[in-house]
């Protein structure tokens, strides 16, 4: 029977006292992800970020030259530049001083204003940067320098705890924010240096002469480290291509444009990828937006012509594809404009169309002009994207008869895997397993419903240095993406990926590393989506099985092993060393590296992009001294050595 409206119950109870208006700082703490990205560790660190944006624009008006950012061992973080101070006196609008506006209020800032005082350009998350990290931390501290005063408010919670006052004298001049992130909102509240350092470095290479100072007091108060970039962005290609073989000088840029303001460095390197760095304002654009789509219109365009003109390119040559312009390509693209338009809360993608023609315009005249004056870096240019061009013609018929018209997905599925019985992607697991002996045991150890083994033979090619068409003459790499249904290069398809944790086992020796490390190049390479969704993990197998009478543990390290045979006085005859996951029988492997209630895996991800690419390039290029430095400065961390 239909219900009738006037006599259902279903809206009794609901009405207008139900519906909620969450106003101010309140609708943060609801909702803190609309505004930081996540409360993961990412968005524990976009809190400083908010901070360290807000000193950056001092920066960049020409008002603060120096900023130190501290980790301190309270838990607390603290940002302090040079800048004019926010203001104290009261704002007329509120009745408030300008300081707790500013730090109580979205949307409110020196980022809006339109007389001389106020940014030209500036970051920050739309002006509602430091109130929200004033919400979401359970205790804030603003202090300000200026006209010969040191001033302090407090905060808990977002809500002052008094009105702002006088507490000293002081000649400084400036701003410090100290805040305590609130464990009830964040998944962790443990800061790691690395990824701020990363931050502070970036930050200094985009503002050019500005001292950018980072400690950490929860490890050695006295020890910091300090940024300064005269040269700016190219000094940032420079660290970028440290290690790798350069074609040419590094071509660079900066011009004032009615639009706002433009750099850009690049340089061409030997290796395959490219590495294109996008910032707007400071802030950097992950998914690019219309300055990179004018920059790389402006390449291709501008070196194709040039080519021509100059007869390098020959009459019956075709022109160069976009990707032929791009391999091997590091760039920088910073612009600075008043009014950002940013795609997301987050700013991932700049959204401005005039920024597009902006840059497109001075890249065709200022690279051009590079060119025509270097004449040595032009033909090594030229003579990169041309290597690249002929290469990808000769490899386009091989490449097509794997890739292309579904090749890939009509393939039947590689006899070596066994497959699950589950079709849902989300239920699924696939574990890549070093060597045919131990494939053998996870096939039989594994629960059929939902786990599927695919061994692989031998070491796989190392992907760092090879193109795709030979990638795929790989047969172990051939099956492996056969057996994820994605496909590979320009027709990947991540909607079609088979399994939803994607598992590297592989011995706990030196062999087993590198193998894992070239699976892990080649996801890197080729499949970073895997990555960054989150579906990449590594198996922790064991090192030992200990036993003493009828208790027995598996343990994954040396010092764990240590432990329990001192704690539990087992004779060493007792102690068994695995050597390979082979000698392990099915049901040890189910029990210690398959079974979802008991094993361990590391989730692999990609934190820092830039230092992951530095990372691959060292250990998986072509330049030996890099990787021989690399090694001889982490040897002493080895734990344990196989020989």
């Amino acid at each position: 029977m239909a219900k009738n409206d006037s006599d259902s119950t279903d809206n009794k109870g609901y009405d207008a006292s139900k519906i909620q208006i969450l106003e101010g700082l309140e609708a943060v703490r609801k909702r803190p992800g609309m505004y930081i990205g996540s409360t993961s560790i990412t968005g524990l660190h976009h809190m400083i970020w908010e901070v360290l944006d807000n000193a950056i624009d001092e920066s960049m008006a020409g008002h603060c030259d120096r900023i130190e950012v501290s980790i301190n061992d309270d838990g607390s973080v603290s940002v302090e530049d040079n800048g004019r101070g926010i203001p104290v006196d009261k704002h007329a609008k509120t009745g408030k001083s300008a300081l707790e506006v500013v730090l109580t209020v979205l949307h409110a800032g020196g980022k809006f204003g339109g007389d001389e005082s106020g940014y030209k350009v500036s970051g920050g998350l739309h002006g509602v940067g430091v109130s929200v990290v004033n919400a979401l931390s359970t205790k804030l501290i603003a202090e300000v320098f200026r006209d010969g005063n040191h001033y302090q408010q407090s905060f808990k919670m977002g809500v002052p705890t008094a009105d702002v006052k006088i507490i000293g004298k002081s000649n400084k001049r400036g701003t410090k924010i100290t805040f305590f992130p609130n464990f009830d909102i964040f998944d962790t509240v443990e800061f790691d240096y690395k990824t701020i350092k990363t931050r502070c470095r970036q930050q200094a290479y985009l503002t050019k002469e500005v001292h950018l100072f980072l400690k950490d007091m929860r490890a050695d108060p006295n020890k910091r480290d300090a940024f300064y970039f005269e040269n700016g962005i190219v000094s940032y290609i420079n660290h970028l291509n440290e290690g790798k073989d350069r074609f040419g000088e590094v071509f660079y840029v900066e011009k004032d444009v009615p639009e706002g303001k433009i750099e850009v460095a690049l340089q061409y390197t030997d290796t395959f990828q490219e590495v294109i760095y996008g910032f707007a304002n400071n802030i950097f654009t992950p998914e690019g937006g219309m300055h990179i789509t004018g920059f790389k219109s402006a390449l291709t365009r501008t070196l194709n012509s040039f080519a021509r003109k100059s007869e390098l390119m020959k009459e019956k040559d075709e022109n160069f594809q976009a990707d032929d312009t791009r391999e091997g390509l590091t760039v920088v693209v910073s612009v600075k404009l008043a009014d950002p338009q940013f795609e997301g809360q987050t700013k991932s993608k700049l959204g401005n169309a005039e920024m597009r023609t902006a840059v497109e315009t001075v890249i065709n005249q200022s690279l051009n002009d590079f060119l025509e004056e270097n004449p040595d870096s032009a033909k090594a240019i030229i003579g990169k994207c041309m290597l690249t061009a002929r290469a990808r013609m000769a490899a386009k018929a091989a490449r097509d008869s794997i890739v292309r018209k579904g090749a890939l997905e009509g393939m039947t599925l590689p006899g070596k895997l066994a497959d699950c019985t589950s079709k849902d992607p989300v239920a699924s697991e696939l574990f890549i397993v070093e060597g045919d002996s131990a494939g053998g045991s996870a096939k039989q150890g594994r629960d059929r419903e939902y786990q599927a083994i695919l061994p692989l033979k031998g070491k796989i090619l190392n992907t760092e240095q090879a193109r795709l068409d030979k990638v795929l003459s790989n047969e172990e790499i051939k099956s492996l993406v056969i057996a994820l249904g994605t496909a590979i290069g320009d027709v990947f398809n991540m909607e079609k990926l088979r399994y939803h944790k994607l598992i590297i086992m592989t011995d706990a020796d030196v062999d087993g590393a590198h193998i894992r490390t070239l699976i892990l190049t080649l996801f890197y390479r080729y499949f970073r989506e895997i990555i960054e969704k989150g579906y990449l993990y590594i198996a922790q197998p064991p090192l030992y099985k200990l036993s003493k009478g009828k208790k027995g543990w598996y343990v994954q390290s040396e010092e764990e092993k240590n432990t329990i045979v001192d704690r539990e006085q087992i004779d060493a005859k007792n102690v068994q060393r695995y050597k390979g996951l082979g000698e392990m029988n099915p049901e040890q492997l189910w029990e210690t590296t398959m079974d979802p209630e008991k094993r361990n895996l590391l989730q692999v991800n990609i934190e820092d992009a830039e230092e992951s690419d530095r990372i691959f390039e060292v250990l998986m290029g072509s330049m030996v001294p890099p990787r021989k430095k690399f090694i001889q400065t982490h040897a002493k961390s080895v734990v344990n050595l196989d020989v």
